[in-house]
């Protein structure tokens, strides 16, 4: 059962990796335009959700 639930979550993860990847391209298109416009609470948040994209891409390899 444990080969069962371990190579569910390597496929669940694997599925999740183009999202994430997706995501990660629109945040950097959304810090891009935050630099141009020189917002500096919009460039806060896209860098913040860029680090949990991160986190969630190295989440998704590792499994």
């Amino acid at each position: 059962m444990k080969y069962v639930m371990s190579a569910l979550r390597r496929k669940e993860a694997q599925e999740k990796l183009p999202v994430v990847k997706l995501e990660i391209d629109y945040e950097l298109v959304t810090l891009f335009d935050a630099l141009q416009a020189d917002d500096k609470v919009q460039i806060i948040k896209a860098k913040e959700r860029l680090e949990q994209l991160r986190l969630q891409l190295l989440e998704a390899e590792n499994e």
